[in-house]
């Protein structure tokens, strides 16, 4: 396309996100017998590669921490007749979204279950930041200034500060880029985003990472000018770059933190200059239902969508290779599908998503992966009323608990309904832990391992349960908000069976891998 144009400036967003769209089949029932045995040797694992140590990550939306309309749970019955029915994004009384107060950042359950998790990257941006006003003085408006939408004040950040400092959580975020901080000539003015960064130093905090603007091929409901176009982004994106250079300049440059194959994105990329430290981007596998998407619980665990994140990851790499050679890449943005999240992302269905993501982009070499969100509508790790933790959640845990960042080659061919993922252990000189998932639904695999192992399986009464379980105990935060020991089984070496619709962890501490130790 033309470089100073950018497609679907002026279309509403299940136009704009058409590429998110999937009309997606049913997995084909799996053979009720065993489906086969793949046998691993965890003491000769080759090492591929290595992620950040923050490579599970997750973000709060700005709007969060702002307070205002953000997308609308499903009803307590969580099921698709429950969703509220597509509607025009921004409309009075839209059905999509729900007013929410300020998030509490001092809530004692968030920050212990967050804690959990550490170290993390804790990513504070979305749509709604662009167009954020940031109120340096006491002073606050009673209404967002001409241009903007919302009202940051000094209290609300200092509040990210201290709850990414008491989680060990690293912010990255984004800024204001809509018509409210612009010249008269439409141009992108620094303001705002010194008086931010200067705020945050003060209040003794620091950002690790930045995009410039969220989504920015989302011209229309990113709160961009109107016309915006990839000439005006380059003009901008050459103006911000020198001033994070001359301001915070051990602050690392993210982009262009656009959102799935957007044909835009190389216009983007082409307009940095070579300007990021790491190639970031957005992914999400469809639209949920509340904005039209066609995504079904019944092809959750099919190849088909599993596979979605590899498509996305694959067109960024090209572009990568391309604008930025060498450079990391970061997914930024992700979850089971865009617009909240569909009624089943907070259940165990979503959780084989979720996990063989971390795997395959952990193995692709992706360095960072932010889930979105914490805590906010259906797609959240924690449910947003209670914050008690969902299925997604358990598994980041055990995740964050047993795999390390030295990713190895499992040596188990990629076959359809079986996926295994080998890491180093965490914490553990010589330990090597796989990640074995079976999403056939009625087939049992079996894996010939030599070494003695501990086991961690997760499985649920049915797939769309809230519930999940440890090695058939169901997972509960204790007295006090404590979190459960993950405890394992022990395994004897020999032929283990993942059984139909499983995810089991093995760890083999023993394993005297050389690229562990």
């Amino acid at each position: 396309m033309r470089g100073d144009r950018m497609v679907g400036a002026k279309l509403p967003i299940w136009l704009i996100s058409v590429g998110l769209i999937l009309i997606l089949r049913a997995a084909p029932a799996g053979s009720a017998s065993a489906a086969g045995e793949s046998t691993v040797t965890p003491a000769s694992m080759a090492r591929i590669g290595t992620v950040d140590e923050r490579f599970q990550s997750y973000n709060i939306e700005m709007v969060e921490v702002t307070g205002g309309e953000f997308w609308k749970p499903y009803g307590p019955e969580r099921g698709a007749q429950a969703a509220p029915p597509p509607n025009t994004p921004g409309t009075p009384n839209s059905n999509l979204f729900q007013y929410r107060p300020p998030i509490d950042l001092t809530n004692a359950r968030l920050r212990k279950l967050a804690s959990a998790l550490a170290p993390a990257y804790l990513r504070v941006s979305g749509t709604w930041a662009n167009t954020t006003y940031f109120a340096d003085s006491d002073n606050i408006p009673s209404t967002p200034p001409r241009g903007f939408k919302a009202v940051l004040t000094r209290q609300q950040w200092r509040g990210v500060i201290d709850f990414a400092r008491a989680v060990d959580a690293r912010i990255v975020t984004s800024f204001a880029v809509g018509p409210g901080n612009r010249d008269a000539a439409g141009i992108w003015r620094p303001n705002q985003a010194r008086r931010f960064l200067d705020f945050t130093r003060t209040a003794g905090g620091s950002i690790a990472a930045a995009e410039f603007m969220n989504e920015p091929n989302l011209v229309a409901i990113g709160g961009l000018p109107a016309g915006y176009n990839a000439a005006a982004y380059r003009r901008d994106f050459k103006l911000f770059h020198s001033f994070v250079k001359q301001t915070v300049p051990g602050m690392m440059i993210l982009g262009p933190g656009a959102i799935n194959e957007a044909p835009e994105a190389a216009d983007l990329l082409g307009a940095s200059g070579a300007g990021v430290d790491a190639l970031s981007y957005h992914h999400y596998g469809a639209l949920s239902r509340r904005c039209a998407g066609a995504a079904t619980p019944e092809a959750a665990l099919s190849e088909a969508w599993l596979s979605r994140t590899d498509q996305t990851l694959t067109f960024y790499r090209t572009l990568r290779d391309r604008f930025e050679p060498g450079k990391p890449i970061w997914l930024t943005e992700t979850a089971e599908t865009a617009c909240g999240g569909n009624a089943w992302a907070a259940t165990f269905l979503d959780t084989f998503r979720y996990l063989d993501q971390l795997g395959r982009l952990a193995k692709a070499g992706v360095q960072v992966v932010m889930h979105n969100t914490l805590a906010a509508s259906d797609y959240g790790l924690l449910d947003e009323q209670t914050l008690a933790p969902r299925p997604n959640y358990w598994g980041a845990l055990l995740w964050r608990q047993l795999m390390g960042t030295t990713v190895l080659d499992p040596g188990v061919p990629v076959q359809a309904g079986f996926h295994v993922y080998a890491h180093c252990q965490r914490g553990t000189a010589g330990g090597v832990v796989l990640l074995v998932i079976n999403t056939d639904r009625n087939a049992a695999y079996s894996v010939k391992i030599a070494d003695a192992s501990e086991r961690y399986t997760l499985d649920a009464a049915n797939l769309q349960d809230s519930t999940v379980r440890l090695n058939g105990a169901a997972l509960t935060l204790g007295l006090e908000d404590r979190v459960p020991s993950m405890t394992s089984i022990p395994a004897s070496g020999g032929i283990l069976t993942m059984a139909p619709a499983t995810i089991t962890f093995l760890a083999v501490p023993a394993a005297a891998n050389p690229a562990c130790e």
